[in-house]
Protein backbone atom coordinates (compact mmCIF):
# COMPACT_ATOMS: atom_id res chain seq x y z
CA UNK A 1 0.00 0.00 0.00
CA UNK A 2 1.41 3.10 -1.01
CA UNK A 3 0.50 6.84 1.02
CA UNK A 4 1.21 9.86 -0.27
CA UNK A 5 3.80 12.50 1.43
CA UNK A 6 3.18 15.91 2.56
CA UNK A 7 3.40 18.28 -0.24
CA UNK A 8 6.98 19.44 -0.45
CA UNK A 9 8.53 22.99 -0.99
CA UNK A 10 8.89 22.40 -4.84
CA UNK A 11 6.84 20.18 -7.37
CA UNK A 12 4.21 18.72 -4.63
CA UNK A 13 4.03 15.09 -2.91
CA UNK A 14 5.69 12.43 -4.22
CA UNK A 15 4.88 8.81 -3.24
CA UNK A 16 5.75 7.55 0.46
CA UNK A 17 8.07 4.67 0.29
CA UNK A 18 6.95 1.29 1.79
CA UNK A 19 8.77 0.62 4.91
CA UNK A 20 10.62 -2.63 2.75
CA UNK A 21 11.22 0.29 -0.17
CA UNK A 22 14.76 -0.11 -1.08
CA UNK A 23 14.51 1.53 -3.77
CA UNK A 24 15.83 5.55 -5.02
CA UNK A 25 13.28 7.69 -6.77
CA UNK A 26 13.74 10.71 -9.10
CA UNK A 27 11.44 13.04 -9.28
CA UNK A 28 11.19 14.10 -13.40
CA UNK A 29 9.87 17.17 -14.70
CA UNK A 30 9.12 18.43 -17.79
CA UNK A 31 7.80 21.87 -18.84
CA UNK A 32 8.98 22.14 -22.49
CA UNK A 33 11.66 25.11 -23.01
CA UNK A 34 11.27 25.74 -18.53
CA UNK A 35 12.05 22.81 -16.66
CA UNK A 36 13.50 19.84 -18.26
CA UNK A 37 14.49 17.11 -15.85
CA UNK A 38 15.22 13.95 -16.99
CA UNK A 39 17.73 10.37 -16.98
CA UNK A 40 19.65 10.33 -19.52
CA UNK A 41 20.68 6.13 -18.68
CA UNK A 42 19.48 4.03 -16.25
CA UNK A 43 17.13 0.84 -16.09
CA UNK A 44 14.72 2.16 -14.00
CA UNK A 45 12.72 -0.38 -11.80
CA UNK A 46 9.27 1.30 -11.51
CA UNK A 47 7.55 4.62 -13.11
CA UNK A 48 5.05 6.30 -11.17
CA UNK A 49 2.78 8.89 -13.20
CA UNK A 50 2.21 12.01 -10.81
CA UNK A 51 0.70 14.40 -13.44
CA UNK A 52 0.85 15.00 -17.24
CA UNK A 53 4.53 16.96 -16.28
CA UNK A 54 6.15 14.44 -13.43
CA UNK A 55 6.55 11.32 -12.78
CA UNK A 56 8.89 9.24 -10.64
CA UNK A 57 11.45 6.47 -11.94
CA UNK A 58 12.81 4.36 -8.90
CA UNK A 59 16.35 2.52 -9.08
CA UNK A 60 16.92 -1.11 -7.54
CA UNK A 61 20.34 -0.64 -5.62
CA UNK A 62 23.50 -0.59 -6.84
CA UNK A 63 21.80 0.95 -11.00
CA UNK A 64 24.32 3.73 -12.32
CA UNK A 65 21.78 6.25 -13.96
CA UNK A 66 22.66 9.74 -15.02
CA UNK A 67 19.80 12.55 -13.84
CA UNK A 68 20.03 15.96 -16.03
CA UNK A 69 18.26 19.22 -14.77
CA UNK A 70 17.85 22.06 -17.15
CA UNK A 71 15.67 25.12 -16.06
CA UNK A 72 15.19 28.62 -17.72
CA UNK A 73 13.08 31.91 -17.30
CA UNK A 74 12.80 35.51 -19.71
CA UNK A 75 16.68 36.26 -19.65
CA UNK A 76 18.00 32.76 -20.08
CA UNK A 77 19.24 28.97 -18.76
CA UNK A 78 19.27 29.66 -14.63
CA UNK A 79 20.30 26.15 -14.24
CA UNK A 80 22.26 23.22 -16.30
CA UNK A 81 23.23 20.08 -14.65
CA UNK A 82 23.99 16.72 -14.77
CA UNK A 83 24.67 14.19 -11.97
CA UNK A 84 25.61 10.53 -11.95
CA UNK A 85 24.77 8.35 -9.59
CA UNK A 86 24.48 4.76 -7.87
CA UNK A 87 21.47 3.63 -6.08
CA UNK A 88 22.59 2.44 -2.34
CA UNK A 89 20.88 -0.54 -0.75
CA UNK A 90 19.44 0.67 2.62
CA UNK A 91 21.88 1.79 5.36
CA UNK A 92 24.10 2.78 3.42
CA UNK A 93 25.72 6.13 3.09
CA UNK A 94 24.70 8.32 0.84
CA UNK A 95 25.18 11.63 -0.06
CA UNK A 96 21.75 13.91 -0.62
CA UNK A 97 20.48 15.54 -4.10
CA UNK A 98 17.23 17.34 -5.02
CA UNK A 99 14.12 15.50 -6.48
CA UNK A 100 16.19 12.33 -5.81
CA UNK A 101 15.11 10.12 -2.39
CA UNK A 102 16.89 9.34 -0.25
CA UNK A 103 19.93 10.33 -2.07
CA UNK A 104 22.76 7.76 -3.70
CA UNK A 105 26.46 7.71 -4.71
CA UNK A 106 26.99 10.96 -6.51
CA UNK A 107 29.65 9.87 -9.10
CA UNK A 108 29.81 12.81 -10.80
CA UNK A 109 27.94 16.19 -10.57
CA UNK A 110 28.76 19.00 -13.50
CA UNK A 111 27.25 22.01 -13.58
CA UNK A 112 27.05 24.56 -17.06
CA UNK A 113 25.97 23.76 -20.19
CA UNK A 114 29.55 23.18 -22.02
CA UNK A 115 30.57 20.63 -19.13
CA UNK A 116 26.88 18.88 -19.19
CA UNK A 117 27.12 18.55 -23.03
CA UNK A 118 30.87 16.90 -22.84
CA UNK A 119 29.45 14.37 -20.28
CA UNK A 120 26.67 13.85 -22.77
CA UNK A 121 29.31 13.23 -25.57
CA UNK A 122 30.86 10.42 -23.06
CA UNK A 123 27.97 8.83 -22.97
CA UNK A 124 27.54 8.81 -26.51
CA UNK A 125 31.02 7.37 -27.15
CA UNK A 126 30.46 4.57 -24.33
CA UNK A 127 27.11 3.92 -26.35
CA UNK A 128 29.21 3.64 -29.98
CA UNK A 129 31.17 1.30 -28.21
CA UNK A 130 27.72 -0.91 -27.98
CA UNK A 131 28.20 -0.54 -24.49
CA UNK A 132 25.18 1.18 -22.03
CA UNK A 133 26.83 3.85 -19.99
CA UNK A 134 25.13 2.34 -16.82
CA UNK A 135 27.08 -0.31 -16.74
CA UNK A 136 30.63 1.53 -16.87
CA UNK A 137 32.93 1.20 -14.41
CA UNK A 138 31.95 3.93 -11.43
CA UNK A 139 35.78 5.18 -11.36
CA UNK A 140 35.34 5.84 -14.86
CA UNK A 141 32.71 8.43 -13.91
CA UNK A 142 34.36 9.88 -11.18
CA UNK A 143 37.30 10.76 -13.42
CA UNK A 144 35.19 12.57 -15.98
CA UNK A 145 34.10 14.72 -12.83
CA UNK A 146 37.74 15.17 -11.43
CA UNK A 147 38.95 15.97 -15.00
CA UNK A 148 36.17 18.09 -15.90
CA UNK A 149 36.15 20.02 -12.49
CA UNK A 150 40.16 20.94 -13.03
CA UNK A 151 39.68 22.17 -16.63
CA UNK A 152 41.12 19.31 -18.50
CA UNK A 153 39.49 16.64 -20.78
CA UNK A 154 39.01 13.31 -19.80
CA UNK A 155 39.75 10.21 -21.16
CA UNK A 156 37.45 8.32 -23.41
CA UNK A 157 35.86 5.07 -21.75
CA UNK A 158 37.60 1.87 -24.08
CA UNK A 159 36.58 -1.55 -24.58
CA UNK A 160 39.68 -2.48 -22.46
CA UNK A 161 38.78 -0.71 -19.31
CA UNK A 162 35.18 -1.98 -19.41
CA UNK A 163 36.55 -5.77 -19.64
CA UNK A 164 38.75 -5.25 -16.74
CA UNK A 165 35.99 -3.56 -14.32
CA UNK A 166 33.33 -6.74 -15.47
CA UNK A 167 36.68 -8.54 -14.10
CA UNK A 168 36.94 -6.90 -11.19
CA UNK A 169 33.42 -6.46 -10.21
CA UNK A 170 33.45 -10.64 -10.39
CA UNK A 171 36.29 -11.27 -7.78
CA UNK A 172 35.58 -8.22 -5.25
CA UNK A 173 32.16 -8.34 -3.48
Amino acid sequence: MTGIAAPRMRGGPMPSPAPSDRLTHVELTWVEKQIEYWIRFGRHAQETILDCRRRVLSFRPDTIFAFVRWASNDFGTIISRIDIVRAVEPGQPYQTLPFVRPGGDILLKIESWPKVERVLQLADAIEALKLDPADAAPDYWRHVHNRLTAGHEPRTYTRDQHQAWLKRRRIAP
